[in-house]
């Protein structure tokens, strides 16, 4: 059993989904419960969604991490003719 205090025009909203329905409004908040937790559910994380595109169109470089400067330079250099 639980009992949850809603907004009045949150209350008038599903009282006429369920005379719509011809259900009651305990089957209304039921799916609706449903619904928001199967959503819930299928949810991912941001590294869930891109996990497959991790690495995908990197340069094959392992070293880029401890020599972008020097190669950030040498192309400053190349565009420079210095």
């Amino acid at each position: 059993m639980l009992t949850v205090r809603l907004p009045q025009e949150m209350e008038r909203k599903i009282d006429k989904e369920a005379r719509y329905r011809r259900s009651t409004k305990t089957e209304v908040v039921k799916e609706a419960l449903d619904l928001y937790f199967s959503r819930k559910e299928q949810q991912f994380s941001p590294f869930e969604l891109g996990e497959d595109l991790f690495g995908r169109y990197g340069s094959g470089r392992k070293d880029n991490s401890t020599r972008y400067k020097e190669r950030l330079k040498e192309k400053i250099a190349g565009k420079t003719g210095r």
